[in-house]
């Protein structure tokens, strides 16, 4: 079939000669812990037929850590800072820079781990979308509303509400790639860790998201000046960006004084990291859930609305939220753990996304032929 008989119908979205074709979903990854989520699902679709166009954005690590994890994607714009009117600048100019790329590849399905910019090009161009989330707090940009929401069963809904559009996986994110993990010790020589020393992942908080609240700045200090004083103690620190960790070490450079503090200069394998440590401490959801799901002990020092999957997790006893400097002081335990223990090995919400990603093909092309 030629590319010019794969029109794009303004009206309709795409053409019957598409549907015909079979599926191509694009799956746009807009933040590093979206690269292992998709990747899995991105191997499960190729595997039952589908085509898959992915997209990157040049933020964080995104780009750096496809590439190490051998996702392969075309980068499109970039991160405009914290600033909102700059971030709904870049979320629009994102958008127009997206659009010619869709046009030329004409997927009949948009996918997302919250991707705000591809959610509006989905929109002008009438492409049925599917926004999956697990933060029912997040905010909502305008023209952002997608077709579909998937969330995790703890969570109610985000942007739809009430809806019949709102379909439910089991278990939570991290329980789609996990299960995948295998470990590797090389990782200590990479990072020129000792055996002997407690090792510590921290992660910093989003000072640049939304949703940033800065008493988690004032817990993260306060835990650092803590264990940067506690013998034994080595603490991998993982900034979001280069210029937040430049702004630690102008702001305490006595922490990067002795070796105490290890900061990759590359993209690391966050799950292999996290399995090598002893305790993880950060003001971010993903690797607290991540730390949760493989059974590290972990405190979260993230200080904006708690949503329904911190809260199970939580009662679960699977995760520690930090409120306080006293908290900080007293729940956070500094000690060894047994590296010996077993990973999870749940594949339901793996099955349950590509299951129900082929149930909203089934919707919205129901006279389709699946590639086969």
């Amino acid at each position: 079939m030629t590319t010019a008989s794969l029109n794009l119908d303004q009206k309709s979205g795409p053409s019957a000669a598409l549907r015909k074709a079979g599926h191509k979903i694009w799956i746009d990854l807009d933040n590093t812990p979206h690269v292992p989520f998709f990747k899995p699902i991105i191997r499960e679709l190729e595997r039952a037929g589908h085509e898959i166009l992915v997209t990157a954005r040049d933020a964080f690590q995104v780009t750096s850590l496809a590439d190490r994890m051998g996702v392969s994607c075309t980068c499109v714009g970039r991160h405009y800072g914290k600033n909102p009117f700059m971030k709904v600048f870049g979320i629009s100019v994102r958008a127009a820079q997206l659009i010619p790329l869709v046009l030329r590849h004409r997927p009949v399905l948009a996918m997302s781990h919250g991707s705000r910019a591809q959610i509006l090009v989905a929109n002008v161009l009438r492409i049925p979308s599917v926004f999956i989330c697990d933060y029912e707090f997040a905010k909502p940009f305008p023209l952002s509303r997608p077709s579909w929401e998937f969330v995790p069963e703890a969570v109610s809904s985000v942007f739809l509400s009430g809806s019949d559009r709102v379909k439910k996986y089991p278990g939570i994110k991290e329980d789609v790639y996990v299960p995948d993990f295998e470990p590797d010790s090389g990782i200590m020589k990479e990072l020129g860790l000792s055996a002997d020393s407690m090792v510590v992942t921290v992660r910093p908080p989003a000072t640049e998201a939304h949703y940033h609240n800065p008493e988690s700045e004032v817990l993260f200090e306060h835990f650092m000046q803590r264990l940067t004083k506690t013998p034994g103690v080595v603490a991998v620190l993982l900034p979001r960006n280069k210029r937040q960790e430049e702004e630690l070490r102008k702001k305490w450079p006595a922490w990067f004084d002795g070796g105490k503090i290890i900061v990759p200069d590359h993209a690391v394998d966050g799950l292999n990291l996290l399995w090598h440590s002893d305790l993880v401490v950060s003001g971010g959801g993903t690797m607290n859930r991540e730390a949760a799901a493989l059974g590290i002990p972990v405190y979260s020092i993230f200080r904006g609305k708690i949503g329904a999957v911190d809260r199970l997790l939580t009662e679960q006893h699977r995760l520690v939220l930090i409120e306080s400097v006293e908290d900080a002081d007293k729940k956070i335990v500094l000690a060894r753990r047994n590296k010996a223990g077993t990973r999870a090995n749940c594949q339901d919400a793996l099955r349950g996304i590509i299951g129900l990603t082929e149930e909203i093909l089934a919707i919205e092309y129901p006279g389709a032929r699946k590639k086969v």
